[in-house]
This record gives structure tokens, C-alpha cells and sequence, in this order.
């Protein structure tokens, strides 16, 4: 704990902790205590890493050639992750402009150290990832969040890009497939925010940090159509590589060497053996690994809305991607947060409350994880269910 009498900088109040992550505290109480829990909240795939993946992870520590790599990253990942561009999307993406991160959040980090002076906007949705604004207030920057609803599938539109865009506005940032929502934003919206920031001497950072966990509809990314955008992802996600703190981003050519120099004092390079495992990430035989995983969490978002539903919470927007579900549970409680502190406690169910995304009408949202199989979602749903009809 902090001494109450150090002058802590204002940034630290400014950041809010994760809801989420005390009602996790409490459910590994609970756990410790001998209860049963159904984890829906945490955002982590409960996939282990593919064992292509981790083969080639212990073949490079079993050498102990685990030394610095270039602040950029591996040249040997840029030049596959600029391969899998060519070959997934039809893209041409030199390895010149691909960063090598410690995580997608190092890239969200450095893109933003890059853009933003104290007092500039970034404009965002809410509800959004929380840590997208929070990296903009270490900066000194303000996240200037736009209300979005289900009428816009939660994604922001040109014309509320356009409206609030501002003389201190620098950049906007979007995220395709989002967290909380899963939703994906159409080509031409896109297109359309990407031109408005150019016209207004503007940076766009777009988040596809859960590409190739799409679902329906074919879908591409922001570098098709634009040179100067900055995109972040990450293996994590559809790679399910979440300990081994690995992303990436494509910078505008121009600004390669300035991220080369942040990157160098922020982190110095991402980690070592994570970057050669990676190599093997893009391996016919880890993808073939991988695509079978999306179809399996299709079937368990295919479970899962319905069944929701069923009890009385609404899903206007069925998510295209991702691994999340955004409810809405005003029908059942008119607090989310003890909504889910009561679910937790009375059913052993963990799932999280819409203040962790923002203010947007976050009492009345809720949003679940299906990072969990079939049977467990299952019993789950009926958990819940019983918890609703004692309540009603």
C-alpha cells in the first residue's frame, strides 16, 4: 500500500481499477472456500497455446539463445506477420512498418506516447475497452468518449466522428471487433473516419486485436485502404497466447523510427522467447489448430445468446466477433454491479458489470465471456436462471 503522505502523481486517482477484477478476488475466495464458480467474466480464451507454438518456444530456450532482439522485434516475425497480411487479407504490409510490442497494450502505449501532447482529445466509444483511455490519461491526454448504442451496433459513426471532432481533438481510435460488445465496424465507416482525421490533420489507431475471431461476413482489415492508420493486434487473442505478452502494430512508414526510439525506452524489446514461438503461430498446422477453436466459440456465442435471452436479458446486436456478449439487464436489476456482486455471491456465477466500459448506461449492462465450454456456459445459464426467478 501507498504512503498516504507521498505526493503521488493526479494520473493514479485518474485511473480506475477493473471491477472485474475484485469480483474475480472474491471468486478465487470463493473457490479457496470449497465453492463451485462458473467464471463468464475475464477475457482470456481457455484454450492452451498450441503445442506448435509452445514446441518451438522450448526449442529456443533449450539453446539459451535468449538474448536482446531489436527494439523493432524479430526480423524474422515482421517478415511473417507481413506474409500473413499477403496471404489472409490480400494486403501487401512491408515488414519495414510492422513493431513487434510487448503485448497489444505495449502497442496501444506506444502509439499513443506517439500522437498525444497534454491536453489533446482522443475520441473513443463508450462503451470501450477501459484501458484504451486510461493509457490516454497517462499521457496527460483526455479521452473524449462518444455515447454509442445498439442502433450503431456500438461502433462509432463518421458523422459522430465528424460532430465531435474538435481543435484538440488529435486522434480517434476504434476497435473491430470490440470489447465489450464484439461488434464489427462496416468497411465504409472505416474508410469514412479514416478520411475525416486526414482532412483534419488527425491520427486514427484502430484495435484488431480479435481479428480472425470473426464469425459471419467477410471482413478485412483497416491497411486495405489506408497507409497512414496505426493498427494494433496481438497473439492472444485468436493465437491464444495471453501469458507470453506479445503483439504488434503497423505504423505509418514515416513514423517507424520515432516508435523505434519509444519502444527502446519504454521496453526495450518484447520478450525473446515469445517472439521465436510466435514464428510458428502462422504454421498451416497451428492455424488448422486455431480455426477449429473459432468454430467452437461460434457454437458456444450460438449457445449462449439464446439462451440469455431466454432469461430476460436483452442482446439487441448478436456480436460478429470476439468472445463476448454486452446485455443488457435492466429488465432484471437496475444496478449491474450488484447485479453481479448478488450473482456471484448467491450463485456462484462471475460475470461483469458495464462500469468497467464506461458510463454509457453502464448500470444497466452486463457482459459475459464465453471463454468457457458448452457444459460449463450451460451451467452457468441455469445457475442464473434459478437467481432471476428468486429474485422475481
Amino acid at each position: 500500500m501507498a504512503d498516504k503522505g507521498l505526493p503521488l502523481a493526479r494520473r493514479v486517482a485518474e485511473v480506475a481499477p477493473f471491477h472485474v477484477m475484485e469480483l474475480l478476488a472474491r471468486a478465487r475466495e470463493l473457490e479457496a472456500q470449497g465453492r463451485s464458480i462458473v467464471h463468464m467474466e475475464i477475457g482470456e480464451p481457455d484454450f492452451p497455446t498450441a503445442k506448435p507454438i509452445c514446441d518451438a518456444g522450448i526449442r529456443v530456450i533449450e539453446t539459451g539463445n535468449l538474448f536482446y532482439t531489436p527494439a523493432l522485434g524479430l526480423p524474422e516475425l515482421r517478415a511473417v506477420i507481413s506474409r500473413f497480411y499477403r496471404e489472409r487479407y490480400g494486403v501487401e504490409v512491408p515488414a519495414s512498418r510492422i513493431i513487434i510490442t510487448a503485448g497489444a497494450s505495449g502497442a496501444l502505449l506506444l502509439a499513443i506516447a506517439m500522437l498525444i501532447n497534454p491536453g489533446d482529445e482522443v475520441l473513443m466509444a463508450d462503451p470501450g475497452y477501459p484501458c484504451n483511455r486510461n493509457f490516454v490519461r497517462m499521457m496527460g491526454g483526455v479521452p473524449a468518449e462518444i455515447a454509442v448504442g445498439a442502433e450503431s451496433a456500438y461502433q462509432l459513426l463518421p458523422e459522430m466522428v465528424a460532430r465531435q471532432w474538435t481543435p484538440r481533438t488529435k486522434a480517434v481510435m476504434v476497435a473491430s471487433p470490440s470489447n465489450p460488445t464484439g461488434t464489427l465496424m462496416p468497411e465504409e465507416s472505416l474508410r469514412a473516419i479514416a478520411s475525416i482525421a486526414r482532412g483534419r490533420g488527425g491520427a486514427v489507431i484502430v484495435d484488431e486485436i480479435y481479428h480472425g475471431l470473426v464469425y459471419e461476413n467477410a471482413y478485412t482489415t483497416a491497411l486495405k485502404f489506408s497507409a497512414d492508420v496505426f493498427v494494433i493486434n496481438s497473439f492472444s487473442k485468436y493465437f491464444n497466447m495471453t501469458g507470453w505478452r506479445l503483439g504488434w502494430m503497423v505504423a505509418p512508414e514515416g513514423c517507424v523510427r520515432e516508435l523505434d526510439k519509444l519502444s527502446q525506452n519504454i521496453y526495450l524489446s518484447a520478450p525473446t522467447p515469445a517472439q521465436h514461438a510466435a514464428l510458428a503461430a502462422f504454421a498451416p498446422e497451428t492455424l488448422a489448430i486455431l480455426e477449429e477453436r473459432r468454430a467452437e466459440f461460434k457454437a458456444r456465442r450460438d449457445f449462449l445468446v439464446p439462451a440469455l435471452r431466454g432469461i430476460g436479458f436483452r442482446i439487441p446486436v448478436v456480436p460478429q466477433g470476439a468472445f463476448y456478449i454486452y446485455a443488457d439487464c435492466s429488465a432484471l436489476s437496475r444496478d449491474s454491479f450488484a447485479f453481479a456482486r448478488d450473482l456471484l455471491e448467491t450463485a456462484g456465477v462471475a460475470i461483469t458489470p458495464g462500469a468497467d466500459f464506461g458510463a454509457n448506461a453502464a448500470e444497466r449492462h452486463v457482459r459475459f465471456a464465453y471463454t468457457n465450454a458448452i457444459p460449463v456456459l450451460a451451467e452457468g445459464v441455469k445457475r442464473i436462471g434459478e437467481f432471476v426467478g428468486q429474485r422475481q
